[in-house]
């Protein structure tokens, strides 16, 4: 049961970065945005794919290491690349086996500031897989205010934790 919960929210997540990438152009998806802190919706977009990418690179591994992502570029500026990319990412996860899941890694994550050395910790696979996409749909919500700023209008579930949006489920038939 674990091993298809975890392979179809893979999908789906990513899938919903296909929505995205769908209802966007490129110049809209590398422009800057203004404020304090600049960065475009590719920016924000690639960083998402960056940690899957260091998932698939950990699972072949054993060695996950998200403070060693790539940070391409093209990721950024060109949604046909972003697209390419997730969609080689969909096909990836698609089917991961439970014996693969269950697999035990090692990662490397910088949590601290200033000159504090980057922990490593012993995980499993299937944990990883829940972080990354727990950890996309939280970019996602980022995304989605972002979108609202330009225009793009994305799906009501875009950036909505699965937990929230069974919670929100659950009031509506308790109170009907």
């Amino acid at each position: 049961m674990l091993t298809r919960s975890l392979n179809t929210a893979v999908k789906d997540v990513l899938q919903q970065g296909c929505i995205f990438l769908e209802r966007i152009g490129d110049e809209t998806y590398a422009r800057l945005l203004e404020g304090e802190f600049t960065a475009s919706l590719g920016a924000h977009y690639r960083h998402v794919l960056d940690h899957f990418l260091c998932l698939a690179e950990g699972i072949r591994t054993g060695q996950v290491n998200y403070d060693q992502r790539r940070r391409n570029p093209q990721l950024e500026s060109s949604v046909t690349c972003a697209r390419l990319v997730t969609e080689g990412l969909i096909d990836e996860f698609g089917g991961l086996s439970s014996e693969t899941l269950q697999r035990k890694c090692v990662v490397t994550y910088s949590v601290g500031y200033g000159e504090t050395e980057a922990e490593a910790v012993k995980s499993n696979l299937a944990r990883e897989v829940m972080f990354c996409v727990g950890h996309a749909i939280h970019h996602y919500a980022i995304l989605r205010i972002l979108c609202a700023g330009v225009g793009v209008k994305l799906p009501y579930e875009f950036g909505v934790a699965p937990s929230t949006l069974k919670h929100q489920e659950t009031e509506t038939a308790e109170r009907a």
